[in-house]
Order: structure tokens, then C-alpha cells, then sequence
């Protein structure tokens, strides 16, 4: 089974959900990373839902959560509607009804990731339920402290020089943090403190001359590229990536990236699942071959020794 899928947004083809057929209405996806394609933990869809569009009540034995690209996507729970626009994100936990719906006069278009992976034998492991109270939507306020499971992303969001008090929009906190490495920076989104049990969500960026070499990891990785072009190599195997296309790295599969450009940032959405452990979620290959020359040194030292 290959460890690795790079779909071109070119490619992509939208039909409806099996599992939502006859309980929607203008609600169609390409579903990129599924079990069909050898995953076992993700599942990631980019999907789209047309003005007047819905999708009715239903829940999932899985965690699910969500990117707006484009429009305005209402989600219905029985804890209220929240209209998200391109940048919002939400999670929906395990066993969580919900509905969509599109009440705009254009079309929406989201990213969907499902964790563990829908399983086609189980129906997909998604089940409807009795409709869900349709309330007067609420714009995603972030910087609200009773906002349980949503949240919002910019482009600004990634500059390390916007990481000031006066310039977040929220106070400074974890929740707010920016990671910043060897010309990329990394801004969580879904993690264990929104709610979520199984995955996570973030955004990545890497300026001009940003790289990561060589690794792997103990968990599945997915990536929806937004902005900009990268070249991404997984297993050998080289693509160049730009705005639109997703790519998955299973687990064990040795991938790195660079920024294509030497004048602007590429910036993808990421997501891993399961949730990176606590240690060793990285193995980057320049690390063992550091060991490897090493313990290489030590034992012709200590065979030079047992010989004088």
C-alpha cells in the first residue's frame, strides 16, 4: 500500500458523500486521504457546499473538524449556530450531532478532517439524527472566553513580528504562541486544549530559503497547500506543490519540504493524527547518521585499543 498520496487540485473531482446521500443537498467533496487510499487514522476531504446548499443532522464515532477556504459555512449544534468565514476552523467532538448549511448566494468551500479514518464496511461510521435547532448564527469570535471548540487563523497570523501584545488580537498566551525554526513558523489550531482527543490542526509557513530535511514520524501527516509553492519529496519521490493541491505522509514515509520561491512564504494547512506524542515525534535522518558516524568512531577507537 503506498505510503504517501500528492493530488493536484486539477485532479480533484467532487461528487456527494456516500454517507450523506439523500440527506443533503449541494454537498459534494473529493476525498483525497480515505482508507481506500491506505490510510488508517485520517481521513481529509476539501469540500463545497452550493448557495442554499445543507447537509442534515448527523454524528460520527469519529472527531471531526474543519477549515473555511472560501464563503460561509453555518454549523448547527445543539449548543447554537456559528456562521464561520475563510480562516474560522471548529471542532467537532466524537458523537457530537450537527447539520450545515449555506444560506450566502455563493458557494462555500471547506477542508473536513475525520479521525480515526471512516470505515467504508461501517457506512462511513456516520449515523443520522433528529434535526438540530436552527438558531441565529453567531460570527466565531476567538478572543471570546466561552468559545469552547472554534477559532480563527490569518496570513498575519504567522508573522513573527505581529507576536506582540498590542498586535494580537487575543492576550498573549500558549494559545497564541508561535513556534518558530530554521526559517519556518508554526501556529497550532486544534489541539487537546480545544477539545479535541484524536488530532491536531495547524498552520505552517516557511520564508524564502526555509527547508526541513529529511524525517518521519509515528503518526499520519496531511497538508493542504494555501499559499505559495513547495517542493515537497516523499519517499524519493519529488512534486512540486502549490495552492490547492493536498499531499499525506503515512506513517514511516520520509518526507521533507523547501519553499519553491526565493521572494515569497508558502503556507499549507497541516494536520497529524493521531495527537504527537509527548517525545520522539520527529526522526529526522540527520540525527541518526550523526550517531551512526559516531558510534562508528567509538568502536574503531575502542577496536584500536583491545589491540595495542
Amino acid at each position: 500500500m503506498a505510503q504517501h498520496i500528492v493530488k493536484k487540485a486539477r485532479d480533484m473531482v467532487f461528487t456527494t458523500p456516500v454517507e450523506h446521500a439523500g440527506n443533503s443537498e449541494g454537498y459534494t467533496a473529493d476525498y483525497t486521504v480515505s482508507e481506500a487510499n491506505g490510510a488508517l487514522h485520517t481521513g481529509f476531504r476539501v469540500s463545497k457546499l452550493e448557495p442554499g446548499g445543507w447537509v442534515g443532522a448527523h454524528v460520527h464515532s469519529y472527531e471531526e473538524s474543519f477549515y473555511v477556504i472560501d464563503g460561509e459555512l453555518i454549523v448547527d449544534t445543539p449548543e447554537g449556530s456559528v456562521v464561520a468565514t475563510a480562516g474560522d476552523y471548529g471542532l467537532i467532538p466524537t458523537a457530537t450531532p450537527h447539520a450545515l448549511r449555506n444560506v450566502s448566494d455563493r458557494v462555500v468551500t471547506f477542508a473536513e478532517v475525520m479521525v480515526p479514518v471512516p470505515r467504508e464496511r461501517f457506512e462511513y461510521d456516520t449515523y443520522r439524527v433528529a434535526p438540530v435547532p436552527q438558531t441565529d448564527p453567531i460570527r466565531i469570535d476567538p478572543r471570546d472566553p466561552r468559545n469552547r471548540n472554534y477559532g480563527h487563523i490569518s496570513p498575519e497570523n504567522m508573522a513573527p513580528e505581529n507576536q506582540t501584545q498590542d498586535k494580537l488580537a487575543q492576550s498573549a498566551s500558549m494559545r497564541t504562541a508561535l513556534l518558530v525554526y530554521s526559517g519556518i513558523s508554526v501556529k497550532m489550531m486544534i489541539d487537546s486544549d480545544l477539545g479535541s482527543d484524536l488530532h491536531t490542526m495547524f498552520m505552517v509557513q516557511y520564508v524564502p530559503g526555509g527547508f526541513a530535511g529529511p524525517h518521519d514520524h509515528p503518526l499520519e501527516e496531511t497538508y493542504l497547500f494555501l499559499e505559495g509553492e513547495a517542493i515537497g519529496v516523499f519517499d524519493g519521490e519529488e512534486y512540486h506543490l502549490e495552492a490547492g493541491d493536498i499531499a499525506w505522509a503515512g506513517v514511516g514515509c520520509v518526507h521533507e519540504f523547501r519553499n519553491a520561491s526565493d521572494t515569497n512564504v508558502v503556507r499549507w494547512l497541516e494536520t497529524a493524527a493521531p495527537q504527537p506524542p509527548g517525545r520522539h515525534s520527529y526522526r529526522f535522518r540527520r540525527d541518526w547518521t550523526y550517531l551512526e558516524n559516531a558510534l562508528a568512531l567509538e568502536l574503531g577507537q575502542s577496536g584500536k585499543e583491545s589491540n595495542e
